[in-house]
C-alpha cells in the first residue's frame, strides 16, 4: 500500500483508483472471494488492517466490518458499511480492499521494494552530498531512470557503483525508460549506442532493462506485464524536457502557453519525415525536426507526482532554469509562487519569488541549500480540493535539497549534464534531491 490516506474521502478515492488501474489484479481478486477462499481472505485482510497506521475514522469501521469470525461469504459482512468506506457494492468492495492492501499478487512483485521509512532516508541523505550513495546504504539497490535517452547516466551509474555493490554482494536493479523509438530517424543524438546497451546488458550483478518507445506517463502496460517494480529506492530524471515540463497547465491557459511556445521556440507544424510523423519547428531561419510529441505540455506537477510515486528518493539532475522555477513553484506552500496566467521571466522572477530568488541566485556552483530554510514546503492538498480535482493535486515532499550545477565530484551524470559547461548561452542548471512525504 502507498502512503496512508488521511481521510475517509481520500481513502475511497484511492481504493477506487487502485482498483481501476490494476486490471490484472482485479481479475485475480475474484478468486479471493469465492466460498473456499473467503475465510482465509478475511483473516489475511484482518491481520493486514491491524498492522496499518490508519486514521481512526477509517481503521475502526473497517475492523468492525471485517472482524466477523462466523462470516463464510461476502453477504455475511456489512454491505452498507463496505459501500460507505469504498464506494463499491460488497463483493467489489472486498476485492478492491484486497488490492489496496496488497493481498493480491502483482506482476511486479518479483522485484523487491524498499521498506525503509522516509524519516530514515532523510537522516541518511542529510549525511551525504551524493544522493546515489543511498544505493550502498539500503536494500534493495534499485533505480528507475525516466527519460533515460542515450543511457549515459545508466552507464556511469554502473561504472561508479557496480564494484562496491559487488563487494557488498548486492545486485543493482536498473530500469530505464525513454519515449524515443529506437527505429526512428528523429532524435538520433539521444539514441543509445549498441555498444553501451550491450555493456549494460552484460554488466555483472546488474539486473538491467531498457524500455524504449514508452511514454513515462503511461507505465500501465509495463506494470501489467511485470516489467517494472512497484517502487524503487531511487527514481531519477535528467535534463527534464523543455517545453514539456516548463509550463504548468493548471495555472497557465492554453493561449498563454501557445504564445510562449511561438515566442521562445518558433512556429511549428506536424509533418512527415522518412514516412514517420514529425514536428517541424521554424526557429529563425532554420527548420528543425523533432518527434511529433516534442511540444506536448505535461507540466511540472506531473513529473513530481510520477517521481514521488515510483521512488523512495527522487533526483532531478541538469534541470534548466525555465523548468527549475516551475518545479520550485510546485514545491512551495504559498500560492503567490503560482500566479495565474503569468509566465515566469527573468524580469518577474525576483518579484514573484522574492527572498527565495535572491538566496538561490547567490548560490555558488557546487553549493547546496535545504529549501525549508528558505520557505515553507507545500502541504498536502485539502480533502475538498483532492475530491474535486484529484488529477490536479501534487504529491508533497518532506525534504528538498537544491544544488547548483550540472555535475558534482564522484557523482554519475548524464551526457547532457556533462555538456552544460560548453553551453555558454545557458544559465548554470540545478540539481534537486527530494524525499516524498
Amino acid at each position: 500500500m502507498s502512503a496512508d490516506p488521511s481521510s475517509p474521502a481520500e481513502f475511497r478515492r484511492r481504493v477506487s483508483q487502485r482498483a481501476r488501474q490494476s486490471s490484472t489484479q482485479w481479475e485475480a481478486s475474484r478468486l479471493l472471494i469465492e466460498r473456499e477462499e473467503f475465510p482465509a481472505t478475511v483473516t489475511r485482510l484482518l491481520h493486514r488492517l491491524r498492522e496499518q497506521d490508519l486514521p481512526t475514522a477509517i481503521k475502526e469501521p473497517l475492523l468492525k466490518i471485517v472482524d466477523q469470525p462466523q462470516a463464510q461469504r461476502v453477504q455475511d459482512l456489512d454491505g452498507e458499511g463496505l459501500k460507505a468506506l469504498t464506494g463499491y457494492p460488497p463483493a467489489k468492495a472486498l476485492r478492491a480492499l484486497c488490492i489496496f492492501f496488497d493481498l493480491v499478487a502483482t506482476p511486479g512483485s518479483q522485484w523487491a521494494i524498499p521498506t525503509i521509512a522516509s524519516e530514515e532516508v532523510e537522516r541518511l541523505i542529510r549525511r551525504t552530498t551524493n544522493p546515489f550513495d543511498l544505493l550502498h546504504l539500503v536494500e534493495p539497490a534499485s533505480l528507475l531512470d525516466l527519460g533515460a535517452g542515450d543511457l549515459s547516466f545508466a552507464g556511469e551509474l554502473v561504472e561508479h557503483y557496480g564494484p562496491e555493490l559487488r563487494r557488498q554482494r548486492k545486485q543493482l536493479l536498473l530500469h530505464c525508460i525513454d519515449r524515443l523509438d529506437p527505429g526512428s530517424k528523429l532524435g538520433s543524438p539521444l539514441h543509445p549506442s549498441p555498444d553501451r546497451l550491450k555493456k549494460l546488458q552484460e554488466s555483472e550483478n546488474v539486473s538491467f532493462a531498457f524500455y524504449s518507445n514508452h511514454d513515462m506517463f503511461d507505465l500501465h502496460p509495463l506494470d501489467e506485464r511485470g516489467m517494472l517494480a512497484k517502487r524503487y529506492t531511487i527514481a531519477t530524471c535528467w535534463a527534464p524536457a523543455t517545453p514539456t515540463f516548463a509550463y504548468d497547465p493548471a495555472r497557465l491557459s492554453q493561449p498563454i502557453i501557445d504564445e510562449e511556445l511561438r515566442r521562445t521556440m518558433g512556429t511549428s507544424r506536424q509533418t512527415r519525415y522518412h514516412g514517420e510523423r514529425a514536428l517541424e519547428v521554424l526557429h529563425g531561419n532554420r527548420a528543425l525536426l523533432f518527434p511529433p510529441w516534442k511540444f506536448e505540455i505535461v507540466g511540472p506537477r506531473a513529473l513530481l507526482n510520477l517521481l514521488a510515486t515510483r521512488g523512495l528518493l527522487c533526483v532531478l539532475g541538469a534541470v534548466d532554469n525555465q523548468v527549475f522555477w516551475e518545479l520550485l513553484a510546485q514545491l512551495l506552500e504559498d500560492p503567490r509562487y503560482r500566479p495565474r496566467d503569468r509566465s515566469f521571466t527573468v524580469g518577474n522572477l525576483p518579484e514573484i519569488f522574492g527572498d527565495i530568488y535572491l538566496a538561490l541566485n547567490r548560490l555558488p556552483i557546487g553549493a547546496s541549500i535545504n529549501l525549508a530554510e528558505l520557505g515553507t514546503l507545500r502541504h498536502p492538498a485539502p480533502e475538498t480540493e483532492v475530491a474535486a480535482s484529484p488529477d490536479l493535486t501534487v504529491r508533497t515532499f518532506r525534504y528538498v535539497r537544491i544544488s547548483r550545477g550540472a555535475t558534482f565530484p564522484d557523482m554519475p551524470a548524464s551526457h547532457t549534464a556533462r555538456q552544460f559547461p560548453a553551453m555558454v548561452e545557458e544559465v548554470a542548471p540545478w540539481f534537486l534531491t527530494l524525499i516524498p512525504a
